[in-house]
Formats: C-alpha cells, structure tokens, sequence
C-alpha cells in the first residue's frame, strides 16, 4: 500500500459522454455517480443529475438499476475493485518478501482515500461490515488479501497462518486510521511533520521487525 514512486492516480474517472453504446450506461453512471458523491456526498445528489451528467433520460438508470441505494452500491463495488488494482499495482513495484512491498500497499491505500474522500467513506460507510452484500464482502477481503500475501511473503509463512492475518490486521488497523485522520484533516494535531512513507516504512518495520526477506 505504500511508496512516493508506487503511486497510482486513483482519481482518475470516466467521463461520462453524450451518447453511449450498449453495455456502456452502467459503467458512465458509476463514474457520474462518484463525481456527485465528492462534490455534495452520498445523499446530496439526484438520480436525475447523474443521468444528466451521463447524457441519457431520467428513466435510463433504472434499466441499470433498481433503485439510488443500488447505484451506490454500484459505486462502492467498482470503487473496491479499483482499490485493489491500486494496491495490487504498487506491492508489484517492489521485491516479494521486502518490507517496501508492504509499506508501498498501505500509500496506494492512503493516495486513494485522499484522491477520492467521499467515495472512500461511502465504501465503509454503505453498511456495516457488508453482510448483506456478499459480493461487496468478497471483494473486502480481496482488497485485505492483499496485504496478507505481502506479510506472509515477509514472514515467510502461509497466508492462513495466525501470526500473517493479526499482523496483517495490526497493519490495516495503523493505515485505514491513517486515511481517515488525513482526509478528515485531523493530523494538525501534531506539530510534527508527517510523511507517509516514513510513517508506512516506521509502522512496517515496528510489525514485522526481523521477518522480511532481504
């Protein structure tokens, strides 16, 4: 999740066009829907001015989608699947088993929330823990195994393995606090200077001192 020279532009959006083919009104929704969400939030916007936005008539979503609660939920998905490419992207840039591979996870996960506030908060805001959605609940565990296979790869154990998932959480846990400190501008709180990479770097270090790979 973690370094300046991983960082993949997570705020990039498809612009919704004019006219659209067949297959193409989900998607071009989704991206008007995200714009939306960070200019007025989840609940500051019409289906109407996404359709608008999108180039198409106020009854063209509901071929889509059933309802405004399953647009979002479209939003978070797609948002989801971004994150992990993001965080997929960034542990690639870097040596298996290193602890650069880690920390370069936890800034893809930083740069996105910081990129994309209001989408950010929708995807762990929606529901509580996305039991009710189990493909949203999926691709949560997706975005967290991640982070499981470049600890296990530190630590040189199986990703199932207790000590990989609660270090791996202890991880996720510092990050995720991280993000929200950052895009809720709470980290004034301190005079310090704090630069994500050193931090990610120091955090990475402090859980998995001694185990990664040289």
């Amino acid at each position: 999740m973690w370094n300046d020279t991983s960082r993949t532009d997570a705020s990039a959006t498809v612009t919704p066009k004019t006219g659209y083919h067949h297959g193409d009104l989900r998607a071009q929704l989704i991206a008007a829907v995200r714009d939306l969400v960070e200019t007025h939030g989840p609940d500051g916007f019409s289906v109407a001015e996404a359709a608008r936005r999108a180039g198409v008539s106020s009854a063209a979503p509901y071929k889509h989608f059933k309802d405004r609660p399953e647009i979002l939920r479209g939003v978070v998905s797609e948002a989801m699947d971004r994150l992990r490419l993001v965080m997929e992207a960034a542990a690639a840039a870097h040596p298996t088993g290193s602890l650069e591979a880690v920390a370069a996870i936890g800034l893809a996960y930083v740069d996105f929330a910081r990129a994309e506030p209001g989408v950010f908060r929708l995807v762990f805001s929606l529901t509580e823990g996305h039991e009710d959605a189990p493909d949203l609940q999926t691709k949560g565990e997706g975005c967290f195994g991640v982070l499981v296979q470049a600890v296990a790869a530190c630590l040189d154990l199986p990703p199932g393995n207790p000590d990989v998932q609660r270090r791996s959480y202890m991880l996720w846990s510092f990050v995720h606090g991280h993000s929200f400190l950052n895009i809720d501008m709470k980290t004034k709180v301190t005079t310090a200077e704090i630069d994500d990479w050193g931090y990610l770097m120091t955090i990475s270090r402090a859980i998995l001192a001694g185990s990664a790979q040289s």
